[in-house]
């Protein structure tokens, strides 16, 4: 067995979901594994990780606004408000999804179907450097 890991920054520019397929496949296809487990982990908690279809940018936009209706800001019943009116429901919308994804690897690289790609998905309103943490095992 091998591992190999990897951090990876990722600049967002606010709330939405920013498509990191790319860096996560091109740093994998350099590795010596064939078959094995990719876990991405994002070291965040007002942000998140999905995995969701990346050809038509209209899915990124329901999901952002369905997030947004499910979780709204400003609501009197937050009690963390001390970072702003954005950070209570941003954790909220982080614990809703996922902070780490597990996806196979088969020759060679993740086996993502047809359609899908690796989002961080930003819950706060400002721009934040993120760190996501890429970690492969396999042989």
């Amino acid at each position: 067995m091998k591992q190999f890991v990897r951090q990876l920054g990722v600049e967002t520019r606010g709330k939405g979901l920013y498509e990191i397929t790319r860096p996560v496949l091109e740093w994998t296809a350099g590795l010596e594994i064939e078959t094995g487990m990719l876990t991405v982990y994002i070291r965040h908690t007002s942000a998140s990780l999905t995995i969701q279809e990346n050809a038509d940018p209209d899915v990124l936009h329901d999901l952002s606004n369905f997030f947004a209706r499910l979780v709204p800001e400003g609501d009197p019943h937050y009690r963390h408000t001390m970072e702003g009116p954005d950070d209570m429901p941003a954790h909220i919308r982080s614990a809703l999804t996922q902070t780490h994804l597990a996806i196979p690897v088969l020759d060679g690289a993740p086996s993502l179907g047809t359609w899908q790609g690796i989002f961080l998905f930003e819950h706060r309103s400002r721009p934040h450097r993120r760190t996501v943490v890429l970690h492969a095992l396999g042989q």
